[in-house]
């Protein structure tokens, strides 16, 4: 089953100034099959993008907010603890 799943940020901590690029990566500890990653901020239905690695270029005042990212491997789905995107 998937397990671990885990987000990282470039700039480190998610604090990125106004108008430039933000990276989150997703990463899974455990996992078998192939795996698909959506990902989402907030309550937002619709994923901001998929794939293992979201970029955020030109960030903006309305890219702050908690993201997470959830991994299906088809037989479950796992989701990220929230990272707080904050926009200096």
């Amino acid at each position: 089953p998937l397990s671990g799943v885990s987000l990282w940020a470039q700039p480190p901590g998610a604090q990125v100034a106004l108008g430039e690029l933000l990276v989150l990566r997703c990463a899974v500890a455990a996992g078998t099959g192939p795996l698909s990653f959506t990902w989402h901020r907030g309550g937002s239905g619709a994923p901001l993008g998929t794939g293992p690695r979201l970029e955020l270029r030109h960030v903006g005042d309305n890219d702050s907010g908690h993201y997470h990212c959830r991994v299906s491997d088809g037989d479950g789905v796992a989701e990220s603890v929230p990272l707080n995107v904050t926009v200096l």
